[in-house]
């Protein structure tokens, strides 16, 4: 290094806090060379037995060396240790300047389980010439895009090589750590070629694309930040039969709400209120419903009158809903978006999902095919549509996959849609599955834009499916969203065993649609129902005339899903009525009255009836919705299995009332709530109703988040 490049090192240095462990650890190395020089010397060593060192000594001997013909043998002597003492400062200097620049370099971390080397021993294998340089394997996945390759591009590597010349310290800080160690001794000599230069900002420009294994916090840091982002949506309210008799939503068969609760009340925790769906806690179970006795509909309704557990004055109208299975599922052209950015680098994301997919894939015919996509910086197809027969090259590419990077999801989602368009098969289920924790924070991030791009790409056939992993950076608002427009299902999958339930169990019912734009609606009797209010189903409240318009979407529901909605009414005449009756509210004239009358003899049947149900669906490939009806009677004879199953999901519906917004159960308790679900499992064959018992004992002793 010559004297410019030092000032300017020194110079780029000058702001730079010292580190006062790394100064005294150069300090000592430089101490103990300049020991080592000496003790070599033996003119030296008997001089220092003798003299003190230093500057001032010397000059004072080469003062009065031409007087005395002895003196020539000394400054010759003094000459060798000026010498020696300057390339010692020298190699201090440029050893202070490193430490200062980089102080992990002094550090090296352990590797392989050996101790870690003290700053002084660091420097020491430096100053002898020793290259002390930790080499780490790092295995990255190639990927390619669809028109884009991960790689640098042609104009990248242009700008690159301009930059070459211009390559500095903070270049190489941006490498890994052992890639920094490796190209500072490279760089330390000004001979140094611009061919290292370039392979430096080569691999500073492809670090932000290649999916790697970051140098990120560890796992429980991670979760530490609560950022976990929910839709805070008001319960819906009592409404009066007189002023509003008709009820309209979409059906939801989504369960993600239920898995994150789980998972919050094993940790000990109360969660979050606007985690709470109160709709997707009930259809988190499968329910016992009948099935259509021939294949003219793919599902039938079930209707059952129940007092209402916390109020007795009260009644649930308990609507069920089952699809029927399929005999033969069709082919399934399926593309899995998978998250690898830096936020799924812990043990529940990232590699739960990989675990997931494989499962999924058991489940799958050797003649479906798979693609993967990933993203994190950018988005890249690792693996081409790939037969399942071919199982375990599916099986190393999702092996290969590391987490590191910021989150480029709108591109990811880009890229899937064109992959499953690029291979669209019309004789099969076309469907992207996300499995990511929703964290969206590189392209398009706006949850309007992106919702408006998946409802585009749905008239095409394709639909969207969303698997949502871990904690603390979960966007279960956008996750929902996308669902609904992609006509696919949202599920949270906090455990293997629930990736178990959803992706093989429930399988059919998560891939394969039997009805899609689903919507139910209930006109009440205002003879027998004074006031009533829907249970849950908040976000998917529609209006009265989207009923009957089948350019409205709505939900899908799968092979075998069940489905379950609960209205809570209050019998006309009942104290139990919330709302007063107006005071100056207009009374029917004479001529209405009588129309009343008469229709009540004429129709004698309607006043035996709370209400009557509606529901709406179409075909999967169909455009016109076709009609289901029935009405729901004041007095009906419930089987025992009908009773069993109202029943458990009032106690979950309670429990969900809880945990959000208990102000209409009274003093209904979970003691109450635990007893209504024991005394009605039923037939659990998967455990996951005494799951349920224990999750309501857990919230009896959870903390508030």
């Amino acid at each position: 290094m010559n004297e410019d490049e030092l000032k300017q090192r020194l110079a780029a240095q000058a702001n730079t806090p010292i580190d006062p462990t790394a100064k005294r650890a150069t300090i000592a190395a430089a101490l103990n060379e300049f020991k080592r020089v000496h003790a070599a010397d033996p003119a030296s060593r008997e001089k220092n037995q003798k003299k003190s060192q230093g500057i001032f000594h010397w000059l004072r001997l080469t003062s009065r060396s031409h007087h005395d013909d002895r003196s020539r043998d000394m400054k010759f002597a003094q000459q060798k240790w000026l010498l020696g003492s300057v390339a010692t400062g020298c190699v201090a200097v440029f050893a202070v300047m490193l430490s200062l620049h980089n102080p992990d370099l002094t550090t090296p971390p352990p590797v392989d389980n050996q101790p870690a080397r003290t700053p002084a021993a660091a420097s020491s294998d430096h100053v002898s010439g020793k290259e002390v340089v930790e080499e780490l394997t790092v295995e990255e996945v190639t990927v390619t895009g669809m028109r884009e390759s991960l790689q640098p591009e042609p104009e990248t590597q242009r700008r690159v090589l301009q930059e070459s010349n211009a390559i500095s310290a903070q270049d190489i800080g941006a490498l890994p750590s052992h890639e920094a160690a490796r190209s500072l001794q490279r760089f330390a000599s000004p001979a140094a070629s611009s061919e290292a230069k370039r392979e430096v900002l080569m691999k500073r420009e492809a670090s932000s694309f290649m999916p790697r294994k970051p140098d990120v916090e560890p796992p429980h840091q991670l979760e530490t930040a609560d950022r976990d982002r929910f839709d805070t949506v008001a319960t819906n309210p009592i409404k009066v039969t007189r002023e509003e008799p008709v009820s309209t939503f979409s059906i939801d068969v989504d369960t993600a709400s239920y898995s994150f609760v789980r998972r919050q009340l094993n940790r000990g925790q109360l969660p979050q209120k606007a985690a709470v769906r109160l709709e997707e806690m009930v259809n988190y179970f499968p329910y016992d419903y009948p099935l259509p006795s021939a294949a003219t509909a793919p599902f039938k309704p079930t209707i059952t009158v129940i007092p209402a557990p916390w109020n007795q004055a009260k009644r649930l109208v308990h609507i069920g809903i089952k699809a029927l299975p399929l005999a033969h599922p069709p082919k399934a052209n399926l593309v899995f978006l998978l998250d690898v950015s830096g936020s799924m680098g812990s043990p529940d994301k990232l590699p739960l999902v990989k675990q997931s997919m494989e499962l999924l894939l058991s489940g799958l015919q050797p003649t479906d095919t798979v693609s993967i996509v990933v993203y994190a910086g950018a988005a890249g197809t690792v693996l081409e549509p790939t037969p399942v027969a071919e199982q375990q090259k599916i099986l190393a590419a999702l092996d290969r996959l590391n987490a590191g990077g910021s989150t480029a999801g709108a591109q990811g989602i880009e890229l899937a849609y064109q992959l499953a368009e690029a291979n669209y098969q019309k004789d099969a289920v076309n469907r992207i599955i996300l499995a990511t924790d929703g964290d969206f924070n590189v392209g398009i991030a706006d949850p309007e834009q992106l919702k408006g791009y998946v409802e585009r790409k749905r008239a095409n056939g394709i639909e969207l499916s969303i698997l949502g992993f871990g904690s603390g950076n979960y966007n279960d608002a956008l996750m929902q969203q996308l669902a609904q427009n992609g006509n696919g299902v949202a599920a949270y999958i906090d455990t293997l065993s629930e990736a178990q339930k959803v992706l093989v169990e429930q399988a059919s019912g998560t891939l394969f649609t039997v009805a899609k734009d689903v919507k139910i609606q209930v006109e009440f009797n205002p003879a027998t129902v004074a006031e009533y209010r829907l249970l849950g189903y908040e976000t998917r409240a529609l209006k009265r005339e989207d009923f009957n318009n089948d350019a409205v979407d709505a939900g899908e529901i799968g092979a075998g899903h069940t489905v379950t909605a609960i209205y809570e009414i209050t019998p006309a005449g009942s104290k139990a009525a919330l709302i007063d009756s107006q005071r100056y509210a207009a009374a029917p004239t004479t001529d209405a009255a009588a129309k009343i009358a008469t229709d009540t003899d004429t129709h004698s049947d309607k006043a035996s009836e709370y209400g009557f149900l509606k529901i709406r669906y179409k075909q999967p490939g169909g455009s016109e919705s076709q009609l289901i009806s029935a009405p729901i009677p004041v007095a009906m004879d419930a089987t025992q299995t009908q009773l069993r199953e109202a029943q458990f999901g009032a106690a979950v519906a309670g429990f969900a009332q809880w945990l959000k917004d208990p102000r209409y159960l009274g003093n209904w308790s979970l003691d109450d709530a635990l007893k209504l679900s024991q005394a009605n499992k039923g037939d659990d064959p998967y455990g996951y109703r005494t799951e349920f018992v224990q999750l309501v004992r857990k919230a009896k002793i959870a903390k508030p988040m």
